[in-house]
């Protein structure tokens, strides 16, 4: 590989704004001035105004804007504030003044720290001509400091009298801002940092057309044509090729360029400070600065009604399974975290290490994801991050159009109307008190045992698993947790229901005050969706069955389902794994999206009212109505009686 041409056309930067900072009499105006005039100037400014030096003076063809500054008390504020809005600081010193490059470390580096200021740091030591040919060299001087401050880029020492690596200064500090070291290289472990080496194992497998593991001789030319516009010669692939096999005999095999070999070589080329070759590469292959695809490249629109919601569609479901059984290597129909680790390796991190994704879905008695897992977990991300399901999707290789693999689904009012749901996908929210059962119940919906030990849920959390419905085809039922201390602040949202196709409320059967709480939630649910228009299914599930209902228990819940109009409560009893068909029951119950709806006291009022007014309203239109036919009549009558007459 090698760079020919015009490398960086597409960093898609407009300007580079670097900022000079430095102690008073450093030479960071005449370092300015000799840049822009190509000369040494007899009278400078204390400060020089912004100096803006054209596209063309270095390769990347990117103008840059030089801002000066004063270290002088009086103008603190200014220097923080074009601190804070540079791309690139250059930090200058007196060579001939070893005080000022001692105020380095005991200032200069930690005041930019401590006002997070994080950009590439260039030290540049000015007047290199009045430089004590005795002084330590730059090298020793610096490695100490550089690595205690991984920010300074580079160090270089100049001379605007003589002319000495004054453009080398401005392009270095260019090169830190367009070409970084920090998203792609470790400098204390002196390797290629995680996320690179993710972003430049996709780009290997793309490039890997007949997928051998290697890249031939033909695909690295392909590879370096659409990088570098530029043919590789046969003699230079073979020097390549040499190069790695010196160094790393596991970088060639006899098919071409291994990975390793491919990592190998852009790790050198970052050693040897040419980060432009690697950084065009990856720009080429459409990352950003943080080694992410850019959003240009992920075109898909989501944008959708608060009660619409986004779900992968049967080709990106095949494209999943495909990938699920590629990676399954021991073909066990689970994968196993190294697998999982393999499969997510292009991306820059694995999606569901974290919560809400953690330990969301269905394994298997060895840890390992199911298919069921697997696609549930992808639902799960679909529903709640379609962008983030769309970017992970292509970077495990799905080369489809990304609008063929989601599909937004019809608002969930125009289901009631219809009076049926069309969703593969069923959020469920689950309401209770503390201690109810909520968690036990998502723990059985992935088949994960149940434990005595209560441990109170502080936030969300989220199972996903699919489920058989009677019409025969699964469903993926998503069940996400609301503690009961986190209510109030979900229904001050006033749409915060639209995004819910059923909501169970679960109590302690044996317990009257857990009831009690849930009865009271059931309410102000109801009543949240009635205000708002986003009425909801409702069920209420009685949990804890093994443990024998309180002894008004069935009275009460009867009352309470009977007065809101919904089912009577489903038993379960987690612990002997007595579910009830429970999670059936939820699916079908959000697949009739009209009934199972709680209508409140207060509900029932207003529809009354509203009743009443358009009866009202009618007989007002009937008599008026027939005031107007007798007024017409009798108008025909008079006209007749005067024709007579």
């Amino acid at each position: 590989m090698a760079a020919s041409g015009n490398p960086t056309a597409s960093v898609g930067r407009s300007n580079v704004r670097i900022v000079v900072v430095g102690d008073q009499g450093t030479g960071k105006s005449s370092l300015i001035v000799s840049i822009a005039t190509e000369s040494f100037p007899e009278n400078v400014p204390r400060v020089m105004p912004p100096t803006r030096l054209p596209a063309d003076i270095y390769p990347d063809r990117v103008p840059i804007t030089i801002i000066d500054t004063s270290s002088s008390p009086d103008n603190k504020a200014k220097l923080i504030g074009e601190c804070q809005l540079a791309d690139a600081i250059i930090l200058t010193y007196a060579c001939d003044r070893p005080a000022t490059l001692d105020r380095l470390s005991t200032y200069w580096l930690p005041e930019l720290r401590r006002l997070e200021v994080r950009v590439p740091v260039i030290v540049v030591g000015c007047k290199l001509d009045l430089r004590d040919e005795q002084q330590v060299s730059l090298e020793q001087v610096m490695s100490p400091i550089m690595q205690q401050y991984r920010e300074i880029e580079t160090c270089i020492e100049c001379s605007a009298l003589r002319q000495i690596q004054v453009p080398e200064v401005f392009y270095y500090a260019q090169k830190a801002v367009l070409h970084p070291t920090a998203p792609l290289f470790d400098q204390e472990t002196q390797s290629l940092k995680a996320r690179c080496i993710r972003a430049l194992k996709r780009i290997f497998i793309l490039c890997d057309n007949d997928k051998d593991g290697a890249l031939s001789d033909a695909e690295l030319n392909d590879f370096q044509v659409k990088c570098f516009n530029a043919p590789l010669q046969p003699t230079e692939i073979t020097g390549v090729k040499k190069v790695v096999q010196e160094k790393m005999p596991e970088g060639v095999n006899d098919r071409g360029l291994t990975l390793t070999g491919f990592l190998f070589l852009h790790a050198l080329f970052i050693e040897k400070g040419r980060l432009e070759t690697t950084w065009t590469v990856l720009r080429k292959f459409g990352y950003n600065d943080d080694l992410k695809l850019r959003d240009d490249l992920l075109p898909t629109s989501f944008k959708r009604a608060p009660d619409q919601c986004v779900e992968l569609t049967e080709e990106a479901l095949d494209f999943l399974k495909g990938i699920f059984a590629m990676f399954d290597i021991d073909s066990d129909g689970a994968l196993r975290s190294a697998e999982l680790e393999d499969l997510f390796s292009t991306a820059p991190e694995s999606p569901w290490a974290e919560s809400p994704y953690k330990d969301a879905a269905e394994k298997n008695v060895l840890g390992g994801l199911t298919l069921n897992g697997f696609l549930s977990e992808w639902a799960l991300m679909t529903l709640l991050d379609p962008a983030s399901s769309l970017a992970n999707l292509v970077y495990i290789g799905y080369t489809g159009d990304p609008a063929s693999a989601f599909t937004i689904t019809r608002k969930r009012r125009v289901d009631r109307k219809r009076k049926v749901s069309q969703r593969n996908v069923v959020h469920c929210f689950v309401f209770g008190p503390k201690n109810a059962g909520k968690s036990a119940l998502l723990n059985a919906l992935i088949g994960r045992s149940f434990s005595e030990k209560y441990v109170p849920t502080t936030s969300e959390c989220f199972a996903a698993n699919f489920v058989d419905v009677p019409s025969g085809v699964k469903k993926a039922l998503v069940m996400r947790e609301i503690p009961e201390d986190g209510v109030k602040a979900l229904l001050s949202n006033k749409e915060s229901l639209a995004a819910c196709d059923i909501a169970i409320f679960v109590h302690d059967s044996s317990d009257e005050s857990s009831w009690k709480k849930t009865a009271e939630l059931l309410v102000q649910v109801a009543s949240h969706g009635e205000n708002n228009g986003f009425e909801v299914p409702c069920l209420i599930v009685s949990a804890k069955d093994d443990l024998g209902p309180y002894q008004s228990a069935i009275q009460d819940s009867t009352r309470v389902s009977q007065d809101m109009g919904i089912e009577t409560p489903i038993p379960v009893s987690i612990k002997l794994r007595d579910y009830n068909n429970v999670f059936r029951k939820i699916v079908t119950a959000a697949q009739n999206p009209h009934l199972s709806i709680p209508e409140t006291e207060a509900g029932r009022n207003r529809k009354q009212y509203r009743r009443l007014v358009n009866r009202s309203l009618m007989f007002v239109s009937v008599g008026a109505a027939v005031a107007v036919v007798g007024l017409a009549a009798y108008r025909v009558y008079a006209a007749r009686k005067n024709t007579s007459g």
